[in-house]
């Protein structure tokens, strides 16, 4: 029967004589994924990063006709899962007109649909539900009441229709039940209190609700997807065994395990106006650095591992990217330009906030963290891209940044301001000696703006190689020799050292 005959139907007895034949929510959501896989079609879209891990597992607990239950640090879309599994559902099901448990006319579950359909017989009327409405989510909190998840009495409901509270009509349902017949996903479980949580086990396991001092059994159907975060097991709360027992799978979600994969998140995730991916140029160098901050922040002692640090980092920080760009763009008077090494500065923002540190003291404040992050970052990607100038030390006659150094060793000073123009920057950057001709030696093909970008990036990776000193200014970042700017540090020191004793006179 096509889709358009089947919303023809209006009615129960004409729902029987089409041969209509329904089924439980899991079995249905089996029979659908058994569909998809033998058509090849994909059953979790714009999911990346999990075809050899996360998905086969999900696939065999659909199979398996199971609750599940997602494990993960935040950031590694759990969510986003739970929400697609109503792919995996009838494009619509029959319910019957009115209910508010989404009673199916061949297996009424409720009073109300018992009784319309004892009353009517066949003509009871009957609504299609599309496969979006049958999706239900509750995020835990501590204030959640079981009222708001199972249900209770209704004085006004009660009071209104002249009814005893002993009747079961005065009851007023909570998410669960209303979800009947459709996917019911609680977020972070562990911070749903203890007594909530027991009061799920009798959906689980037997299907069956209680509510204050009714003897009511409502054998529901529904599929229930949980998700919870390894850290609020210790910090927040935890699941309770009982619980964790009912639930059958459980499926741990993961980080991506490459770069590349974590580019194609950031690419489909991030929110770029064409304007900006028009105007503004952003090359494989800077992408892969701002996927390598991330990377950094995750194996850094100064951040908290079992906070973990979200893929929504990359993404906040390749939009601020292309913003900073755009900023300085748009200050030039330019029409178009290409994302620097220095514009990575300003994506601070975007890691203060996404990374939970080990130590908040002063000397490892969220800022600095953030800045050795980006340091470490450009250390790591650099040798990518160059070679390793430490292997070069003692080879001095093979070194190919000699001269470059030479040029900071006789006491010159660089300055690469965040607002410089497309002219300014170019300038600053040709007038370094050496700077080009490594460019040419180790990359001829670089075009025009890739070479620019390559010789700031060789200024960033002497420094992190402490060949150079670096430092950051309200407008920009300056590069010295070392030397001086271990003669700066020093007196910087003393400067401090001088304020505090003056302090303390």
């Amino acid at each position: 029967m096509n889709k358009q005959d089947l919303l023809n139907i209006k009615t129960l007895g004409e729902l029987k004589k089409a041969g209509y034949v329904s089924r439980p929510i899991k079995d249905e959501m089996r029979a659908n994924l058994i569909r998809r896989m033998q058509s090849g079609k994909a059953v979790f879209e714009g999911i990346i990063g999990f075809n050899d891990s996360v998905i086969p597992d999900l696939q065999r607990a659909i199979l398996s006709r199971h609750n599940i239950i997602l494990l993960g640090l935040r950031g590694q879309a759990k969510t986003r899962i739970a929400r697609l599994m109503v792919n995996l559902l009838d494009e619509y099901i029959p319910v019957v007109h009115g209910s508010e448990l989404n009673d199916d006319p061949l297996q009424p579950l409720s009073r109300y649909a018992v009784d319309l359909i004892s009353e009517r017989g066949d003509n009871t009327p009957i609504r299609w539900m599309h496969r979006s409405e049958r999706y239900a989510e509750k995020l835990a909190t501590p204030d959640v009441s079981i009222a708001d998840l199972i249900g209770d009495l209704d004085p006004i409901k009660a009071a209104a229709q002249k009814l005893q509270y002993s009747d079961e009509r005065v009851i007023h349902f909570g998410l669960i039940p209303r979800s009947h017949r459709s996917i019911f996903v609680i977020n972070e479980l562990p911070d749903l209190q203890a007594r909530i949580q027991v009061a799920l086990f009798n959906i689980l396991q037997e299907k069956d609700i209680q509510i204050r001092g009714f003897k009511i059994r409502l054998p529901l159907d529904i599929a229930f997807v949980f998700t919870a975060n390894p850290e609020d097991y210790t910090n927040r709360g935890s699941i309770v065994t009982p619980l964790k027992d009912r639930i059958d799978s459980q499926i741990l979600t993961h980080y991506p395990k490459s770069l590349t994969i974590a580019r194609q998140i950031t690419a489909q995730e991030a929110k770029v106006t064409e304007e900006q991916q028009k105007n503004i140029f952003v090359p494989e160098l800077i992408r892969d650095l701002i996927e390598q901050i991330a990377i950094e922040a995750r194996d850094s002692e100064y951040v908290d591992p079992n906070s973990g640090v979200s893929a929504r980092l990359s993404i906040s920080a390749y939009e601020n990217l292309i913003s900073a760009a755009e900023r300085r763009m748009l200050l030039n008077k330019e029409s178009k330009t290409t994302a620097r090494i220095s514009d990575i500065f300003g994506v601070i923002p975007s890691i203060t906030g996404k990374v939970e540190l080990v130590y908040e003291g002063e000397q490892e404040g969220p800022i600095k963290i953030a800045h050795i992050l980006i340091n470490k970052a450009i250390r790591t990607q650099f040798l990518n891209y160059f070679p390793n100038p430490e292997k070069h030390k003692r080879e001095q006659e093979l070194n190919p940044f000699n001269r470059i150094t030479d040029y900071f060793d006789e006491n010159h000073a660089v300055q690469l301001l965040l607002d410089y123009s497309n002219k300014d920057y170019e300038s600053t950057l040709e007038n370094i000696p050496g700077l080009a001709e490594v460019i040419k030696k180790i990359h001829p093909k670089a075009g025009k703006e890739e070479r620019l970008l390559l010789m700031e990036f060789i200024l960033h990776g002497l420094a992190e190689y402490s060949f150079l000193s670096k430092y950051s200014l309200d407008t920009g970042i300056e590069f010295r020799d070392m030397m001086s700017g271990m003669m700066t540090e020093a007196d910087e020191e003393d400067e401090d050292d001088f304020r505090e004793l003056r302090d303390i006179i």
